[in-house]
């Protein structure tokens, strides 16, 4: 594919994926009600489509570079397509926790892919732009997305909402398997041991997570699972995790802030809810209005961030971002007026937006391109666990009134800010690129 189509389809997969979890949530009292399952058995068709996405994302993203990304791409999009009719025909709510967990199956191949096709098609000074397309593109979705879910529930039903995905997937699907890849897929080994350990480690962190304060056994056997994968990699000669991805304290702190924007935005939204319908008494409608700062300015931050980027560098635009995080949150857990809470959740987005687009950056251009879908599986683990780690924050602290959860969420956002010292800085210079001389245009020599 060339650059454009490549861009095209990278922000349509990582679109139908953001689409699909925000327009689920508005569905999910319609199918718990139609399905006649509890509370419990409907989470599961969310719960279940998280295990499944955050056990495999890195594993994906060495798919894609031992296969090519643009074949592991295809392979996800026509999964998800078919698993998303599935859902859409399921007789019970079993089928419908089944489907949905191949929805994460495939959902984890695809995304790595989204971020590694644009590490090939795109040389490193020119990332920012196409990252910050995609990431605009990802805040509109979820700005559209209860809207969009709303009007379906409400009119044809739950069931065409999953439809939704079935011809954009089926149509990339199949042209991203027929158009020939920019590049040579990598001879990359596969470390399927590293890869069940990393799995399981994933996997029963989310239900731990998720299932709190409930399920001890399951965070046990991720600290088990997490320390044997840790031995493991030390000693095997072709790790899951090359030592130059990981190993690199630029894309570790960077890896480390996108879990605390996440955590913080999701832990905030939650309590949002219950504060807007609660103490505000909104109804659902009023709230998503208030909160829509917060969509609008996340998709204008995303191509300004382009621009910092260039002028400032990753250092300072993430140090700042993480800061106006902290403050909007700062600002909700004060706001005794439907102005100010406008105000708190535009101050969110915007800081989200930003860091979103700069760590995200740094993470895919700082991975050689043989490595592109393990630092695309990488990015996307930490966009899949922050959520849920501040959700479950955000749970736990609840009772302290909305005060405690939105304070400790602010702490959260600005201690992490210092990562941002271990970033590239200057501008201009926002990445070291190693000398890789695969990413440079070769200079001819003088005659």
């Amino acid at each position: 594919m060339n650059p454009r189509l490549t861009l095209a389809s990278s922000v349509v997969g990582a679109v139908l994926v953001a689409l699909d979890g925000t327009v689920l949530t508005i569905a999910q009292p319609t199918v718990q009600k139609d399905l006649g399952a509890s509370f419990a058995e409907v989470q599961w068709t969310s719960t279940g489509y998280l295990i499944a996405v955050a056990a495999l994302l890195v594993f994906a993203g060495r798919l894609a570079d031992r296969y090519g990304h643009h074949r592991v791409f295809g392979i996800g999009m026509l999964g998800f397509g078919a698993a998303s009719a599935g859902v859409a025909a399921a007789p019970g709510l079993g089928w419908m926790i089944g489907l949905r967990v191949a929805q994460g199956v495939f959902g984890a191949l695809l995304q790595p892919a989204t971020l590694g096709m644009l590490r090939a098609a795109f040389p490193p000074d020119r990332l920012r732009t196409p990252i910050a397309v995609r990431t605009a593109a990802i805040g509109v979705a979820a700005a559209a997305g209860p809207v969009v879910g709303g009007a379906l529930v409400a009119g044809p039903g739950w069931r065409v909402v999953f439809l939704l995905n079935v011809v954009p997937a089926l149509v990339l699907g199949v042209l991203a398997l027929t158009v020939r890849p920019p590049r040579g897929a990598s001879p990359v080994a596969l470390d399927l041991p590293g890869a069940l350990l990393l799995a399981i480690t994933l996997a029963c962190l989310v239900h731990a997570l998720v299932a709190l304060p409930g399920r001890g056994w399951t965070a046990a056997t991720a600290a088990v699972a997490g320390a044997a994968f840790v031995r493991h990699e030390r000693r095997t000669a072709s790790p899951l995790l090359p030592p130059g991805v990981l190993g690199s304290a630029a894309v570790a702190s960077a890896l480390g802030m996108l879990v605390a924007a996440s955590a913080a935005l999701s832990g905030t939204l939650f309590v949002g809810t219950f504060v807007l319908q609660g103490a505000f008494g909104l109804d659902p409608f009023r709230s998503a209005l208030v909160s829509l700062p917060l969509a609008l300015l996340m998709v204008l931050a995303a191509p300004s961030c382009a621009v910092l980027l260039r002028w400032a560098g990753a250092r300072l635009t993430t140090g700042a971002a993480m800061t106006l995080l902290a403050l909007g949150i700062l600002v909700l857990s004060r706001a005794a007026a439907v102005p100010a809470l406008c105000l708190g959740f535009a101050l969110v987005g915007a800081g989200f937006g930003t860091v979103m687009v700069a760590a995200t950056h740094v993470v895919v251009r700082e991975a050689a391109r043989e490595h592109a879908g393990v630092a695309g599986g990488l990015q996307q683990t930490a966009m899949n666990l922050g959520p849920v780690l501040g959700v479950a924050l955000a749970t736990a602290l609840m009772g302290g009134g909305p005060g405690l959860p939105w304070g400790v969420l602010a702490a959260l956002a600005l201690a992490c800010a210092a990562l941002g010292r271990l970033l590239p800085a200057g501008a201009g210079r926002t990445i070291d690129d190693h000398a890789r001389s695969e990413d440079r245009t070769p200079v001819p020599a003088r005659r």
